[in-house]
């Protein structure tokens, strides 16, 4: 048994092997109990932001290294739940749709505030170092947009400025870069030093413009919140008009192939691919999923605990509180029990494998950019290993699609080869 935790903050634990009993399990409570883990993982999501919120008000109102430190690991804290929820983004466009506010990285950081000198920036990006929290207009292109007035409504306007991805005003990441700063470490230990003076108002105020930078974090928080309750609510059982009632009114196969692609998705193209081979082969801190906090590990973590979570039928709430019914395992079980049993052992082989990536940075302080640096074989070979693991559960995915009748599934491998 795991004690996960996050720095100093201790979540829940997880039983790491295979169960051989099964239950017998209707497809359409399969889709059903899909839909109440979803409502738990975002309502954990939005409670734990409210709590970051909070923190960072403290930190607002009253700055001290104590005050940063408490916001940093509500941050830390907010992410266990949220990258449980990524499982969900594909085959569900609700999802799909609403996360790049919350979640699109990386991120060109001068966009918001003052960066290093020598500063990285995506070619061609005309608001790459704008510095909106220095500016109260911000010229990009032929375009001059005020920003004198910091909202949650003009940042989540500014997503994708002039067309470029990499412009990310909103979200976790933009709250990490404002409480963490640059991580100028490079591939060395270390994340983001940002200084708690850099949030003093008046006398004190380090790097210049601290209200302006207390506004932007504040509202970015209310922003993040916002996001979430509207989320955690289409997928509220009382909803009547609301994702879930169109998601239940579809055929339970329809319900299982989004539960298996989402799955098989996140699996291959997404970390696998965009958040673990892209890093590696281009030995880009930059391309670091949490870069500016240097808790990547946990969020290439707790996204395989979302997949897991899925296959199994189970959720582990921020409370301790467990969500549990009928699961695709079940429904594989009932064709196969022995297949079921091989498709088990291979979630948990690729949850324990993805769980080194926490063990290195918790236990040997090598956290992923780190494993990544050009000059570190043996953790090139760890994060390959996780790799060639999710690899196999992909297969294991495709497995139990067909042999619970859910053909062509076709998992999106994000344009990777494996």
């Amino acid at each position: 048994m795991f004690n996960l935790r996050v720095s100093t903050i201790i979540v829940s634990s997880f039983v790491f092997g295979s169960h051989a009993v099964y239950a017998a399990a209707a497809p359409k409570d399969v889709v059903i109990n899909y839909a109440d883990i979803a409502y738990a993982v975002f309502d954990d999501a939005y409670i734990t932001a409210k709590q970051l919120q909070t923190s960072i008000d403290s930190l607002i109102k009253t700055p001290s290294t104590e005050t940063l430190e408490q916001a940093r690991k509500a941050w830390l804290a907010s992410r266990i739940p949220y990258q449980q929820s990524e499982t969900f983004r594909f085959g569900n466009a609700v999802v799909d749709d609403w996360e790049g506010q919350l979640n699109a990285w990386p991120l060109d950081e001068g966009l918001i505030d003052y960066v290093a000198n020598g500063y990285h920036h995506e070619l061609g990006n005309e608001g790459s170092q704008a510095n909106i929290i220095a500016n109260e207009s911000i010229q990009v292109g032929a375009n001059k947009i005020d920003v004198s007035k910091i909202t949650p409504e003009l940042l989540a306007n500014l997503n994708e400025l002039a067309g470029s991805e990499a412009n990310v005003a909103t979200g976790y990441h933009a709250i990490e870069f404002l409480l963490w700063g640059q991580d100028l470490h490079g591939t060395q230990a270390g994340a983001g030093e940002r200084p708690y003076t850099d949030y003093i108002q008046g006398d004190g105020c380090s790097n210049g413009h601290c209200e302006r930078r207390a506004q932007y974090l504040a509202a970015a928080a209310e922003l993040l919140v916002r996001d979430l309750n509207w989320m955690k609510g289409q997928w509220a059982a009382q909803g009547k008009d609301n994702y879930r009632s169109e998601l239940l009114q579809q055929s339970a196969e329809d319900g299982l192939r989004k539960m298996l692609f989402g799955m098989g998705s996140l699996s291959l193209g997404e970390l696998a691919g965009e958040r673990m081979k892209v890093a590696l082969e281009a030995n880009s801190t930059e391309d670091e999923h949490d870069c500016f906090s240097d808790n990547t590990h946990n969020s290439h973590f707790y996204n395989e605990q979302g997949i897991y979570n899925v296959f199994n039928g189970t959720y582990t709430r921020v409370d301790g509180s467990v969500v549990k019914g009928a699961s695709i395992k079940d429904l594989v079980a009932e064709k196969d029990k022995t297949a079921a049993q091989l498709i088990a052992a291979q979630f948990d082989t690729t949850r324990n494998q993805v769980h080194t990536l926490v063990e290195s940075a918790e236990k040997d302080n090598q956290h992923f950019d780190q494993l990544i640096a050009t000059n570190n074989p043996s953790g090139h070979a760890l994060v390959n290993a996780s790799i060639n693991s999710l690899i196999k559960q992909t297969e294991a995915i495709e497995k139990a699609a067909s042999l619970i009748g859910i053909t062509s599934l076709s998992p999106d491998n994000a344009d990777h080869e494996f």
